[in-house]
């Protein structure tokens, strides 16, 4: 029996799943936290069980290889060669790669040349490559690029008003990320409405740590809030999401800085809802003050504004929607959130209902009257990747 090891290694993070094949029987699954960091903790769950070990400042070679040891050492599998190929979530792919491929070192290679697009993803991504590549040499590795549902944006949405020379000389233009998430929601939407996936319109809303807004205009993406990198759109974690860029200059001069990545650093680690709060990046923790600490209730205030600017634009120029998506950490999680959302968008005249909100189960959450339907649907990305990899195993 074939199984396929689902990869997405972060800067201080790495999830995985392990899938039986072709049956898509989840086998297993779980994280490692706080890579390189006091206390890194490993999760597993597995067979209705779920563990936690802490070791401390694992790295994300040893990470990689404490999966496989504790695979084996709860019987999952048996020995290594069981493992018949790996899957890695890459966040850029640019305008090289627009479909998943196999692994090979001119492929590595130009991963981490793509490293510009997202800064703080490609390297960390091509890291973790190299440890499951020394574990498990003679199995195929395979790369699923985030931004590959983004690639065929219309011209008009994909680029910026820059000189157009330096948009195509540099390869200047909108790459978006999770894609992977916003096609699964797109093919899973298409099920739940019973509706052919080519005439099928949307805004799906993927919102986490990490946030971003897309269009879909007949089953594909027409336009998305993030950018050339992964910083640009709305308020997230940790990101500051829309922000004009004369503040470069402006604070490098302000804070007496030299390199201009030190205030980028700022916008992509110190900004968006930690940046506001002043004291965490985590929706759980900022709405638990909601009611006694101004600051949490303005980072709420400002995610939500920033959600709705996109969502209505979205709407706006789809001229007409199936469907509003809700996913990811803090939208799956969060009724209250979705609700003050889609009561933001009553211009629309969509309207959700409270029980089927607050029962938080997958598919509709609106009122039958709404004029827009109303989907949560929790996002799925490994499948999504399992599916393209054994796409070119056939």
């Amino acid at each position: 029996m074939q199984k396929t090891l689902v990869v997405n290694a972060g800067s201080s993070s790495l999830k995985w799943k392990l899938f039986e094949m072709p049956s898509e029987k989840i086998l297993a699954s779980g994280t490692v936290e706080r890579i390189d960091a006091p206390n890194s903790l490993f999760k597993i769950k597995y067979a209705g069980k779920k563990d936690e070990i802490t070791k401390d400042k694992l790295t994300q070679g040893q990470a990689s290889q404490m999966v496989f040891t504790e695979l084996q050492k709860r019987n999952i599998i048996k020995n290594l060669s069981e493992i018949t190929a790996v899957a890695h979530r890459v966040v850029a792919g640019g305008q090289v790669f627009k479909h998943a491929v196999e692994i090979t070192p001119e492929v590595l290679k130009q991963i981490q040349q793509l490293s510009n697009f997202a800064p703080l993803h490609n390297p960390m991504e091509a890291k973790g490559i190299k440890a499951m590549a020394q574990t498990l040499p003679n199995v195929k590795q395979y790369a699923v690029f985030d931004s590959q549902f983004f690639t065929d944006l219309p011209e008009k949405n994909a680029i910026y008003s820059l000189p157009y020379e330096l948009t195509q000389k540099y390869q200047i233009r909108r790459y978006g990320e999770h894609g992977i998430s916003h096609s699964y929601l797109t093919s899973r939407a298409a099920e739940l409405l019973n509706k052919s996936q080519e005439k099928l319109n949307l805004v799906t809303m993927h919102l986490g740590s990490g946030a971003s807004l897309a269009a879909v205009k007949n089953g594909k993406a027409f336009d998305t809030s993030m950018g050339f990198t992964p910083l640009n759109g709305v308020t997230m974690g940790t990101r500051s999401g829309d922000i004009d860029p004369a503040l470069v200059p402006y604070l490098m001069k302000q804070l007496k800085l030299q390199d201009p990545n030190e205030v980028l650093d700022i916008f992509n680690q110190k900004s968006g809802l930690l940046g506001i709060s002043e004291f965490s990046s985590d929706m759980r923790d900022i709405k638990s003050q909601e009611s006694t600490n101004k600051q949490a209730k303005l980072a709420i205030d400002i995610f939500v504004n920033r959600v709705v600017k996109y969502a209505g634009s979205f709407l706006t120029e789809l001229h007409q929607a199936d469907a509003l998506v809700f996913a990811g950490g803090i939208a799956e999680n969060n009724a209250w959130l979705r609700k003050q959302i889609i009561e933001e968008l009553s211009i629309f005249n969509v309207k959700i209902d409270d029980k089927l909100n607050e029962a938080a189960q997958e598919g509709l959450i609106s009122n039958p009257d709404s004029a827009i339907k109303v989907l949560l649907i929790p996002t799925d990305e490994e499948l999504m990747m399992v599916r393209q990899v054994a796409s070119l195993e056939k």
